[in-house]
């Protein structure tokens, strides 16, 4: 029978009772997907201590404590979307024609002019950054991302088999992108290089200056770039200016990844999209791998894309300059509170959401390295913080800067406590 080593296998599966070991098997890529965040949370012990509230200062989700509100014209927006009846059924696959325009439309430059054709709408920035990796590179190959970075990038590419090799940014020189290092880590195997700006965990802006030479590294090793600009625009008033990366290339092509989850802080609306910047006129085979990646999933969220051009429209600017401004008042105060404690090194941020503090080990006296740091923390502070590591950097954690500001104050005294507590006398 034509079946019959099939069968077999299974009687054999059932005799033996090994139904969970030898039984249906797992695919490949399902084997391969790892998410460092989660194995770590997952693997620590999350008592805290009884006799003080938990602070979590772990989750790169604004929503969380409900400090930070979501534009009322974006509420509206979404209101209006669903009340139209128009977004019930099926958007083309890229999204709709009038959310890709409004989309092109917000993030068009001098240097950069995009159409709606140059737009796919994802589910989420997550399933943009997804469909970049996955329309760029092969089995086998290997793409360029940051250290410290999203890690993200690494959980996507391994699941499809995809080396990935870490550039080092550097933190005495506001985590800007080591050019040399990125250059000496491209061979003929290399697909894309990834750059995070602003970045996540490092909340740096990069400068036009050494994003230019990330071009130059790219043209010189014929690499397209994927620019991760999920935190376009949160930017600190004292910080600089932010340069999206598709403006400044007139030969490099660039897939943009951005989306409405952090600017607009709702990441759970999950609408995301991809940007195509095509200088030099070489991205039709890219364009169309795009198209068909994203029937696979049939499009992203009809009712939320379909606001996109009322939230785009309408949502004022005050509300971008508050969320940034507040943002800033707590990275600052973050930084003021953590410099002089012995044994840590924060690192100012620029933008974004988020902060990184070195840990000097030597300082302490029975900590080994930055995850038992953030165990004790947590064990006996109840102030939980992601310890470098899950970003590819050892001896840092990343602390989270939208909490309320009141309880970001106390969690700062209570890892300045905590440090003094493990100081090496």
């Amino acid at each position: 029978m034509a079946d019959n080593g099939h069968v077999n296998k299974r009687q054999r599966v059932e005799e033996n009772g090994e139904a969970g070991a030898a039984g249906v098997p797992c695919a490949t890529v399902a084997q391969r997907s790892f998410n460092p965040i989660r194995a770590l949370v997952d693997e620590m012990d999350k008592t805290p201590n009884p006799d003080k509230p938990m602070i979590p200062l772990s989750i790169g989700d604004p929503t969380v404590f409900g400090n930070l509100v979501v534009p009322e014209q974006a509420l509206e927006a979404v209101s209006a979307s669903l009340r139209s009846g128009k977004a019930n059924g099926y958007a083309p696959s890229t999204g709709y024609e009038s959310t890709r325009q409004a989309i092109a439309d917000a993030f068009a430059a001098p240097g950069a002019a995009y159409a709606a054709k140059d737009v796919i709408v994802a589910s989420g920035c997550s399933g943009a950054i997804d469909l970049a990796i996955t329309v760029l590179a092969n089995e086998g190959q290997n793409i360029l991302i940051p250290r410290p970075g999203f890690s993200l990038y690494k959980t996507l590419a391994l699941s499809k088999g995809i080396e990935v090799r870490s550039y080092n940014l550097l933190p005495d020189q506001g985590w800007a992108v080591d050019l040399e290092h990125l250059a000496s880590l491209a061979d003929e195997n290399t697909a894309a290089i990834v750059v995070t700006n602003p970045s996540n965990p490092c909340g740096s802006v990069l400068t036009k200056e050494n994003l230019a030479g990330v071009l130059k590294v790219a043209k010189a090793k014929r690499l397209t770039v994927i620019a991760d600009e999920i935190y376009h625009g949160m930017t600190f008033s004292s910080s600089g200016t932010f340069h999206p990366l598709a403006p400044l290339s007139t030969e490099v092509p660039i897939l943009t990844c951005g989306g409405l989850a952090k600017r607009f802080l709702v990441p759970g609306w999950r609408v995301g999209w991809i940007l195509v910047h095509d200088p030099a006129g070489t991205m039709d085979a890219i364009r169309a791998g795009l198209v068909k990646l994203s029937q696979l999933i049939l499009g992203a969220n009809t009712v939320m894309q379909h606001a996109i051009p009322a939230i785009f429209e309408n949502t004022p600017k005050s509300f971008f300059d508050e969320t940034n401004s507040y943002l800033e008042k707590n990275a600052t105060e973050c930084f003021e509170r953590l410099k002089d404690v012995p044994g840590l090194k924060p690192v100012m941020p620029q933008g974004a959401m988020y902060l990184m503090v070195g840990i000097d080990i030597e300082q302490f006296a029975d900590i080994k390295d930055d995850q038992q740091f953030g165990q004790l923390l947590l064990k006996e502070q109840s102030v939980f913080v992601l310890p470098g590591r899950v970003f590819e950097y050892p001896n840092f954690f990343r602390i989270v800067t939208t909490v309320p500001t009141d309880k970001l104050v106390v969690a700062m005294e209570r890892i300045a406590e905590f440090c003094r507590a493990h100081r090496r006398s």
